[in-house]
């Protein structure tokens, strides 16, 4: 009954449009007077815990310095670099995209910010070139959703402080599987390019290569000083988030010179208007949370999956379907709020390391922002490329099934992902 109530209100107050921040709070208020438990003192308690916490400090600085990587040149130079190397290929814009995309991702840590980077500069080349502009808008999204894998993780920071994981560890092992999801996008277009009549970009000289690596060279030393010092123990993960906003801003106005103050001002609130919303369904997550954790929901879960407890990878299984059903009604991060604290216990009494738990929850979840209704990636490349979702839905599919195969090889051969874990300790 407990399970029932929580997931029904939650569910009434989506379907009436509230805010999730707002049905968050209110559905731990329906559990509270369910267990006839009600304390206003207690909600606001929790309201004020959930957004107190130091490892969520690396969330205002990683959306700033994604700002500042857009507005400041650094994003654009990753992609003419790219351009450069590979755009001469048949079907090379496309190559373009996957290498910026996993460039990106090393950068910024947000699906929206890098796909609102490469749609900008690379919808418009793309259709000037005669590539398919639903094709591209898909693949573009498609490699948007890297960047929450590949570290910095905006996501792995906040399903770390959620479930109490080792953020390091998270960003460390979303390494390969974030490279495995380029290597994938690679082989999917591959084969769609061999059909295309499209016109390549001139190939460049040498010359024109190294003097592209040399202008991006500031934003390609960002991921070295960022997993280099997190994995030399120098700084950890919200030190990093800082580093990277200062190292950002100091190469986009003192090297790069294409952000002034004025402009620094308005990115520093466009930057605190997204904090505001992230920091404030992280503050209502834990109204809904504290009440699942004392009406000891994971343990009715636990006991719905009891078949499955005995083999790792069947349970699994079970949970990235519940997963990808999740998303397709919510976007990542209210689903890492709301499904983490319920399913991580269950992942743990089954002996699942939490590390790769924590990378194939995130993994599946990205997986909502391509795919209708949600979709908010997809729906960012729309916009730029000016054309319907219905269309982009058409071209995303080849894309979203071949992670939805990657995934699959994840549940069945763990190693994948936890063997490399091992390099790195």
């Amino acid at each position: 009954m407990t399970l029932a109530v929580f997931l029904g209100s939650l569910l009434i107050l989506m379907l009436l449009g509230m805010p999730i921040a707002f049905a968050l709070v209110l559905t731990g208020v329906a559990l509270m007077f369910h267990l006839d438990f009600f304390n206003a003192q207690l909600v606001a308690q929790n309201l004020l815990s959930g957004a107190d916490s130091f490892p969520l400090m690396a969330v205002p600085f990683f959306i700033l310095a994604g700002e500042l990587m857009n507005a400041g040149g650094i994003s654009r130079r990753i992609i003419d670099l790219a351009v450069t190397l590979v755009g001469h290929i048949k079907g090379g814009l496309g190559y373009v995209t996957i290498g910026a995309a996993v460039l990106l991702a090393s950068l910024s840590g947000s699906a929206i910010a890098d796909t609102a980077a490469l749609a900008t500069l690379l919808v418009p080349m793309m259709r000037n070139h005669g590539y398919s502009v639903p094709r591209s808008a898909g693949l573009i999204a498609a490699g948007g959703i890297i960047g929450p894998i590949i570290p910095p993780s905006m996501p792995f920071i906040i399903f770390g402080v959620t479930t109490n994981t080792s953020i390091t560890n998270l960003f460390l092992a979303g390494i390969v599987p974030g490279v495995l999801m380029g290597v994938a996008l690679i082989i999917v277009w591959a084969r769609l390019a061999k059909n295309m009549d499209v016109k390549p970009q001139p190939k460049c000289t040498w010359g024109e290569r190294g003097h592209a690596v040399i202008k991006g060279l500031w934003a390609l030393m960002l991921p070295v000083i960022i997993l280099g010092g997190l994995r030399g123990g120098f700084f950890t993960p919200t030190e990093a988030a800082v580093v990277a906003a200062g190292y950002s801003m100091f190469v986009a106005m003192f090297i790069y010179r294409e952000v002034n103050f004025k402009q620094l001002l308005q990115l520093l609130i466009d930057a605190a208007r997204t904090t505001s919303t992230v920091m404030f369904l992280c503050a209502g997550a834990l109204v809904s949370s504290y009440m699942v954790t004392l009406a000891d929901l994971p343990l009715q879960v636990t006991e719905f999956l009891g078949p499955l407890m005995q083999d790792p990878r069947l349970l699994m299984a079970a949970i990235m379907l519940l997963l990808l059903a999740v998303g397709t009604v919510m976007d990542l991060t209210p689903t890492i709020l709301v499904m983490a604290p319920v399913l991580m216990p269950i992942a743990l009494k089954a002996g699942i390391d939490p590390t790769y738990f924590g990378i194939m929850f995130v993994l599946v979840g990205t997986l909502g922002l391509i795919h209708p209704p949600v979709c908010t990636v997809l729906n960012v490349v729309c916009g730029v490329a000016k054309i319907s979702l219905e269309s982009a839905t058409k071209g995303i599919w080849p894309f979203l099934l071949v992670y939805i195969v990657l995934i699959a090889l994840f549940v069945a051969f763990p190693g994948i992902i936890t063997t490399p874990m091992t390099w790195y300790h």
